[in-house]
């Protein structure tokens, strides 16, 4: 699936963003949510590398090559932006002045662990970032991804078999295929899937405690 396609993902996270929550999106697929946004919703997007008040991405005409997201792609600003040093940035971060961090991930547990900074290509290095702030400094984390890796395996997971950035962070889950709940204690549930979904294919996308619930 590309990345225009998971806009309608993006979109599906946007209408549920509380009314003046102050929001930073991750690197790759979060940074859709912006461009999701409707123009006249009161959100306010921080990115890591020192915006407040990101706007929808940049067409190539009007692309400032200086005013980039956390992914390096150019931006707009929102009316009333401000621009800082990224020791600001992470002073917002770690001072608990995020409400809410939309990140991606290469797995999350149903007990809400965060595994985003290594996966499974050798080739590539690990690089934890920012993720490790945010994942422990905003007020609230959800994750916007694909629901499956490179070779078909699902993402939700009962146990995480990378590294971990964060314990028992994430709060909710966007997929393709749907949405996942995961309450701080008790028993994660699905709060929208694909209805073009067949019981046996969404199953499939499960891991097994999920299974479970859905058959008591």
């Amino acid at each position: 699936m590309s990345d225009s396609s998971m806009l309608a993902v993006a979109a599906r996270l946007a209408a549920e963003l509380r009314f003046g929550a102050v929001v930073n999106l991750g690197r790759g697929l979060p940074t859709l949510v912006a461009s999701a946004l409707p123009p006249d919703a009161d959100i306010i997007f921080q990115s890591e590398n020192g915006i407040v008040g990101v706007g929808p991405a940049a067409e190539s005409a009007d692309a400032d090559p200086s005013i980039t997201d956390a992914s390096k792609r150019p931006v707009t600003l929102k009316p009333g932006a401000a621009l800082f040093d990224l020791g600001a940035a992470f002073d917002m971060i770690r001072g608990g002045r995020i409400d809410l961090a939309v990140l991606g991930a290469f797995e999350v547990s149903t007990g809400g662990d965060l595994a985003n900074y290594a996966g499974t290509d050798a080739s590539l290095p690990p690089a934890v970032g920012g993720a490790m702030d945010l994942a422990a400094g905003a007020r609230e984390v959800w994750v916007l991804m694909r629901h499956q890796d490179r070779d078909g395996r699902p993402k939700i997971v009962d146990r995480c078999s990378l590294p971990l950035t964060a314990v028992g962070v994430v709060r909710r889950v966007f997929t393709e295929f749907m949405t996942l709940d995961i309450p701080a204690s008790g028993q994660p549930s699905l709060m929208w899937q694909d209805p073009l979904l067949s019981s046996s294919e969404l199953r499939a996308l499960l891991p097994p405690s999920l299974k479970m619930s859905l058959e008591r």
